[in-house]
């Protein structure tokens, strides 16, 4: 099996833009930055949600994501 290289460069882009999002958004004053930070997290529990196509570990994952993403936007501070 050849390897995808297109998947091996795409995890640590990715997560490295996920990171300087984050301590981006992690400058913001309140309400904004749980806002976003909340949004951030929801979204990605919808994209892996939907990357997922059956595999139920994935999707709980995505699903638990996308709850602590609206929790954190609105209770959590």
């Amino acid at each position: 099996m050849k390897p995808d290289l297109s998947r091996m460069v795409m995890g640590p882009v990715g997560l490295a833009l996920g990171f300087g999002l984050y301590a981006s958004v992690g400058k913001l004053a309140e309400p904004w930055q749980s806002l976003l930070i909340g949004g951030m997290f929801a979204l990605l529990g919808v994209a892996a949600f939907l990357y997922a196509q059956g595999e139920r570990w994935i999707q709980g994952l995505g699903a638990l994501l996308f709850i602590y993403g609206l929790l954190r936007a609105t209770v959590l501070r």
